[in-house]
């Protein structure tokens, strides 16, 4: 999968694409099927698969000074397109210059002149140019004018509820991880560089490896059944998520506790997928009442995840 940043520096060879476009947020069931209807095309008329997504999201462009929750970091999505088959990924630096584009500037110069898509896959709330004035049907019209094909997806839904990087969110926020990993395919997981902590866990017997969540993260407080991947090693483990209520700290923080794990994993990264959710977060009157509950959620996350 060769990766391609900005519309100015595309390769002859890579002209002609069938390519899916958007935020790819979460690379939810939704995005997924625009990227298997741009590989479909692909096929059809024998041209390379792509998707072009923005960096940064358009929302931190025009919010700079507001927090943004990213379900996934374009490392993440690299990694998931290179999964899902793809050739090429477009890279689009969201700036000033993109921002003030119009729809119809968009799709000239950029899809046009720049990539010389042979086909548009875009999804049916899929806005675009200089204050949103593209739309499905502008997309379409243009495809029929300038000779591309244009495929415009409908909303993806299972059990009344549609498919998007809000409700993903929304999921998250509410601890819902199972949901979660039946929107996106997939299990949800953050990864980073684990970090020092105040070593409470290991004080108690459980020692724990803590990871800074990503900016802006809404994620429910509580115990999650989780699986943390070190040196891309699989081990089950169970996770918090909270301000450690029975000792007044007050900053939220991921402690893993790895089961039957006893290398030394400080400053080392670590991969987290969400399994379950085990319980809420809560105050404790003693510490022993905290690690007699601890130890039940263990088994219970065990269970989990012997499933």
């Amino acid at each position: 999968m060769h990766v391609i940043h900005g519309h100015k520096h595309v390769l002859q060879e890579h002209r002609g694409a069938s390519v899916a476009i958007g935020n790819f947020d979460g690379v939810h069931r939704g995005h997924r099927a625009l990227i298997r209807e741009a590989k479909t095309e692909a096929r059809a008329k024998r041209v390379p698969s792509a998707v072009m997504v923005f960096e940064p999201h358009p929302r931190e462009f025009f919010h700079p000074n507001e927090v943004q929750f990213r379900l996934t970091t374009l490392k993440r999505k690299l990694a998931i397109f290179e999964k899902l088959g793809l050739d090429l990924v477009f890279v689009e630096p969201f700036d000033a210059e993109l921002a003030a584009l119009t729809a119809e500037a968009f799709i000239e110069r950029v899809l046009v002149a720049g990539l010389g898509a042979s086909h548009v896959v875009i999804g049916y709330d899929f806005y675009f140019g200089h204050k949103r004035g593209g739309n499905p049907e502008l997309m379409v019209r243009a495809g029929e004018e300038l000779g591309f094909g244009v495929t415009v997806m409908p909303p993806m839904a299972e059990d009344g509820e549609v498919f998007s990087s809000t409700a993903v969110r929304l999921r998250l926020a509410q601890g819902d991880v199972k949901s979660v990993t039946r929107m996106l395919g997939e299990p949800w997981r953050v990864s980073g560089r684990i970090i020092g902590g105040a070593k409470r866990g290991t004080s108690m017997g459980f020692p724990t490896a803590n990871l800074p969540m990503p900016k802006g993260t809404t994620l429910g407080h509580g115990i999650y059944a989780v699986r943390a991947r070190l040196d891309g090693v699989a081990h089950d483990a169970a996770a918090y998520l909270g301000t450690r209520p029975t000792f007044d700290d007050g900053q939220p923080v991921l402690e893993v506790f790895l089961f039957d794990f006893n290398g030394d994993i400080y400053g080392r990264e670590i991969e987290i997928e969400f399994v379950d959710f085990i319980r809420g977060d809560r105050r404790f009157r003693s510490v022993e009442e905290l690690v007699a509950q601890m130890e039940a959620d263990i088994a219970q996350a065990k269970a989990v995840l012997s499933d």
